[in-house]
């Protein structure tokens, strides 16, 4: 069964090859032998195995095209390792160890070598040769092999072909006898030929086949192909050398419906089925493209409302290409809502730096989009010429099938890039920066690029803002899109706690929140030195900050995970400047000094000048709190200074120390409005700020006021020394004496007690750790946060919190009581003087009037003195002792009040309080409660 074949001819840089109707088998030899195309290499092979003239290796060629044009049913390995694996593993089998040896050796000299690039198709086509069992060998023929196994399908699934097919052997048969091709065709029908593409298969453009017969209807574009052995070596000489074109290779193409009976049929049955030819694929590429640029074709258009394309119902394209149009479009209405996303925001004022930047990279993403398309654009219109009769494609012509392939990537990119969209529309700044990085950790190596890329792009304008901030502080901030704030109607005075803030939204989530305030200290810290401090030695010169920038890169911002370079340089930059702010405040702002003022001063540590300035004050403090004057008061306060151990302090802080009084409400004294002051500006005013003032404020308040009972109860024990024996000679004063002294006592060790809590357990430790704290502070804001939590600290535990609350008027009641309790044995002593005055002054009397001569008093006078001693007796004793029952009863119950109230606190060292209050257990035994609330079940109960 002789085919014609002519030599293969490279015409105007294409390969074209002519076929006529009839050739020797000579011709055909010398044309196979000379050409350089796929089949010529075919038709060497045969001749170098078989050895034998040309005229009995045409069956032998035959067969291998046969061969080369099928596929296995087994799948065809495309992996080079599992190939030669499989070889070696057959050798040993057959125990043809040495064989395999070899050919290992074989193969790794074939992987040096850069002449064949498919290797692994060459290792399963010589794999397939083998001769896998006797029972595909034939018993005629000089060859040896049967192929059947092989020739099941063919890479043209279209094209029906078996090797025991009667009607193809009949078409061959005829074929040869009239000496005319398969592809010649019987009638009036034009006829053209084309070139088949490397991965062109008919069922791309919906092509029907007979399997029967090995008929091959048109696909839409009216042509039809025989099963011509010169296709399937195209189809399979492209696959198994990747991109060689094939030269030569034509099929015939008619221009006009097929004559066969059945396949005008199938052809009838088609365009019925669509009411319209079907059309060709050339014009269904262009729609695609047209699509892919978010144009509206010819059949392919945008759907108005539905934001989706539509195909045309009335076009000829059958069910499964319409299908596939579709899945291709989908790239084009992604492509329509990136390119439209970046035209609306473009001139969005608004968006910000880094919006920009995210538009910018997504315009860079579709200027490779665009070059894809001009890609194919050039494809399809090399591809498609009009040029002659002939219709010419190289072997690697578009196809849809070719195109689903080559957008995938694409496609996978741009929806990607939509998803991006979605996610980001409304966002500035950081926030958009962190949903961007919220899709990096992905795994997909090509999605991780892409938002890798992306994600730098948009950080550029966030690294260098924050460069920015931390080299030279300042903030180039137009569109609020860095996580620093500053608020520019702040002064300077208050610049470190209220100028400059955190925008917690806008710090972008690969930073974490401990970066975020290293960078917002660092930069305040500079502006701190150079504003208030009036310290420019900070600001570091330009080419040092150039080289430390340079030293970090823009992916070290959000991959920190793998590279330290910011995180290092952040770190040095935060110490180097924090350092410098701390060696002003001591050094040159003498910040511990003004710190131990503050706990001399308004914490009453200094224990000789603030009894001293009691005793100074004792005068002119009980009076109404609208009779005080500064002057006075400040000039008492100078006094008190100069004769005590604070004149030996420093100059500055004792300038800085004065004399406050509070609002006057109706009926204070100056005890309640009495305060002492200290004045704070500058650099240590960032550390002392007026809500820190106001606490001290407050402590010393409360303070002052403990102090001053204990200055109370001082006194009237040393007046109840001196009293007592005055008085023991008044009838029924004993009693009273005793029950003072009794009350007295109590009053002293309540007070005593408090005082010692809050000196000791309050002051001290919370000192000692403010101590601590201060030495190991590493910025600025260290500093000030262990400062404010020593005052929240002495403020709780000094009972002047809002959960304390009730506690602390509890106290201040019972402090009342102890003024009270003053003023009453003050009357009664008073009193009783009076009484023993009175009684001295008519003895006086008697004794001159009886040194005179004269009678020492008369009746009526002395009548008057014995009212007078009766009526102290009577009257003035019994309401003493009623007023001091009245107050000892009070003060019991008041104490006992605060001992439940402090044995349920929440803090230890008061519930350890009432243990030394009532260390006797005086009060447990006159409260049942008391008993209760001492009790650790009792606690437990209270604590759940």
């Amino acid at each position: 069964m002789p085919v014609s074949h002519q030599n293969a001819l490279r015409e105007d840089g294409k390969s074209n090859l002519n076929v006529g109707g009839t050739s020797n088998n000579n011709d055909m030899s010398d044309g196979m032998a000379s050409g350089t195309t796929s089949a010529a290499l075919v038709y060497k092979l045969c001749s170098h195995i078989i050895g034998l003239s040309s005229d009995v290796l045409t069956p032998s060629y035959q067969l291998a095209l046969r061969t080369l044009s099928c596929i296995s049913t087994a799948a065809i390995e495309s992996d080079e390792f599992e190939v030669s694996e499989k070889i070696k593993k057959r050798l040993v089998k057959e125990k043809k160890e040495e064989d395999a040896v070899r050919f290992a050796e074989l193969h790794q000299k074939l992987k040096g070598s850069i002449v064949l690039k498919n290797r692994w198709a060459v290792l399963c086509f010589l794999y397939n040769l083998t001769g896998l069992s006797n029972k595909y060998q034939t018993k005629n023929g000089p060859h040896g092999f049967c192929f059947a196994k092989f020739t099941m399908t063919s890479p043209l699934r279209n094209v029906g072909f078996t090797n025991t097919s009667k009607s193809y052997s009949n078409q061959q048969s005829r074929a040869v006898s009239t000496g005319k091709s398969l592809c010649t065709r019987t009638g009036s029908e034009k006829m053209v030929f084309t070139s088949l593409p490397s991965s062109y298969q008919l069922t791309h453009s919906g092509g029907s086949v007979d399997q029967g017969h090995g008929n091959l209807t048109d696909s839409g574009n009216g042509s039809v192909c025989s099963n011509s052995s010169s296709s399937r070596v195209a189809h399979m000489a492209a696959l198994f050398s990747d991109r060689e074109k094939l030269e030569g290779i034509l099929v015939p193409v008619t221009t006009k419906k097929v004559i066969s009976s059945q396949v005008q049929k199938q052809g009838s049955r088609t365009s019925n089925e669509l009411g319209v030819p079907l059309l060709p694929e050339s014009i269904l590429l262009r729609e695609v493209l047209f699509a892919f640029q978010g144009i509206d074709g010819k059949f392919i258009k945008m759907q108005p409302g539905k934001d989706k394309f539509h195909i045309d119902s009335k076009a000829g394209i059958c069910g499964q290409v319409r299908r596939q149009l579709l899945r291709l479009t989908e790239l084009g209405w992604m492509y329509n809502k990136v390119d439209k996303f970046c035209e609306s925001q473009s001139y969005n004022k608004t968006l910000g730096l880094v919006g920009q930047s995210f538009v910018a990279a997504l315009q860079e993403e579709l200027s490779e989009y665009y070059r894809l398309l001009a890609v194919l654009e050039s494809q399809l219109h090399n591809d498609v010429s009009t040029e002659g009769t002939y219709v010419s494609t190289r072997s690697g012509s578009l196809t849809l099938h070719q195109l689903v392939v080559w957008t995938l990537d694409p496609f996978v990119r741009m929806k990607q890039l939509a998803a991006l969209i979605d996610s980001c529309h409304g966002q500035k700044g950081g926030a958009l920066a962190s949903t961007l990085y919220s899709y990096l950790h992905h795994a997909d190596p090509s999605i991780h690029g892409l938002v890798r890329h992306v994600l730098s792009v948009v950080v550029q304008p966030i690294y260098k803002m924050l460069s920015h901030w931390i080299f030279s502080g300042e903030l180039e901030d137009m569109y609020h899109e860095f996580f620093v704030a500053v608020n520019p109607s702040v002064p300077n005075t208050s610049l470190w706690h209220e100028k400059y803030s955190l925008r917690k939204t806008m710090v972008p989530s690969f930073l974490s929140l401990s970066q975020a305030k290293k960078v917002l200290c660092t930069g305040k810290a500079i502006n701190f030195l150079r504003m208030v401090c009036h310290d420019h030695t900070s600001v570091r010169p330009r080419d040092e900050q150039t080289v430390r920038a340079d030293a970090s890169t823009v992916e070290s911002l959000f991959n920190q995970d793998q590279d330290s370079d910011f995180q290092r340089l952040l770190e040095a930059i935060y110490k180097e400047t924090s350092c410098h702010v701390l060696k002003s405040m001591f050094a040159h702002y003498k910040f511990t000094d003004h710190l131990l003022a503050m706990r001399r001063y308004l914490l009453l540590g200094q224990g000789d000048f603030i009894r001293h300035l009691m005793d100074l004050l004792h005068e002119e403090l009980p009076k109404s709190a609208n009779m005080l004057y500064l002057h006075n008061l400040s000039g008492i306060l100078e006094s008190a200074i100069r004769a005590t151990n604070a004149q030996f302090d420093s100059p500055d802080i004792l300038q800085r120390l004065d004399v406050r009084l509070l609002e006057a409400s109706v009926g204070d004294s100056g005890w309640d409005v009495f305060s002492l002051d200290y004045h704070v500006d500058g650099p240590i005013g960032t550390v002392f700020t007026p809500q820190c003032m106001n606490a001290y404020l407050r402590l010393f308040n409360a303070l002052w006021r403990s102090k001053r009972m204990e200055y109370i109860l001082s006194g009237m024990w040393q007046a109840q020394m001196t009293y007592s024996r005055l008085l023991r000679t008044l009838p029924g004063v004993l009693p009273i004496l005793h029950y003072c002294h009794f009350i007295l006592s109590e009053m002293v060790h309540f007070v005593q007690q408090v005082q010692y809590y809050i000196t000791f357990e309050v002051m001290e430790c919370s000192w000692a750790e403010l101590q601590q704290k201060v030495v190991s502070a590493d910025d600025l804001d260290q500093l000030i946060a262990a400062h404010e939590a020593f005052l929240d600290c002495i403020i709780t535990r000094a009972l002047l919190d809002e959960q304390s609350k009730d506690v602390m008027t509890q106290l201040c009641a019972i402090y009342d009581l102890i003024s009270k309790f003053q003023d009453i044995q003050t009357e009664f002593w008073q009193q009783g003087l009076d009484e023993i005055a009175a009684n001295k002054a008519l003895e006086s009397q008697v004794n001159a009037k009886t040194e005179m001569g004269k009678w020492g008093v008369t009746e009526a006078e002395l009548e008057v003195r014995r009212q007078k001693q009766l009526e102290f007796k009577k009257k003035t004793v019994p309401t003493t002792k009623a007023q001091l029952c009245v107050l000892a009863s009070s003060y019991q119950d008041m104490v006992q009040k605060f001992l439940l109230m402090i044995a349920d606190h929440t803090d230890p060292n008061l519930r350890f309080l009432s243990f030394r209050l009532d260390f006797n257990e005086h009060y447990k035994s006159r409260n049942s409660r008391l008993q209760t609330s001492f009790t650790y079940q009792h606690r437990r109960r209270y604590v759940k």
